[in-house]
């Protein structure tokens, strides 16, 4: 049985019967993985940048204070095991609207400019992430703009 579902999960990316709350807990820590992904992107990690990716959470999963805390503390971690951002990007993929990925992408912009400086580092993950999400240039640099208030 072990085998049959570890090759569901190995070919399909989930088991047959896997329940939803561990599908969105997953959707979450992806979430919050790709916003540590550019708190930690210019080496420096501002408190600024920090409490902005709370607030991404926050306003991206709903989420309360507690459980924002708990899930940034299990995405820096994850982080730290990271290899590449597809790992990330392919559960977004399969669980996220466009809708959902461009108010992602905003938010990812808004962590990249707490320190009000967007280093280049910073720009260029966020533009692999829109690119590994699908998402057109047109609406990575809508999202830019949404994220400046312009």
């Amino acid at each position: 049985m072990i085998k049959l579902k570890n090759w569901f999960v190995s070919t399909f990316g989930t088991a047959p019967a896997e329940d939803e709350a561990a599908q969105e807990h997953a959707r979450n820590l992806a979430v919050a993985a790709l916003l540590v992904e550019v708190l930690r992107a210019d080496y420096d990690v501002a408190a600024g940048e920090r409490r902005q990716v709370l607030e991404s959470i926050r306003e991206v999963l709903g989420l309360e204070s507690a459980e924002c805390e708990a899930l940034l503390a299990s995405a820096d971690w994850m982080v730290d095991g990271a290899h590449d951002l597809h790992q990330f990007t392919s559960q977004l993929n399969r669980t996220l609207s466009h809708a959902e990925k461009l108010q992602l992408l905003e938010q990812l912009w808004r962590v990249a400019q707490a320190d009000e400086t967007v280093h280049h580092y910073e720009e260029h993950l966020i533009r692999r992430v829109a690119d590994l999400l699908h998402v057109s240039h047109r609406d990575f640099i809508v999202a830019k703009l949404r994220s400046t208030g312009g």
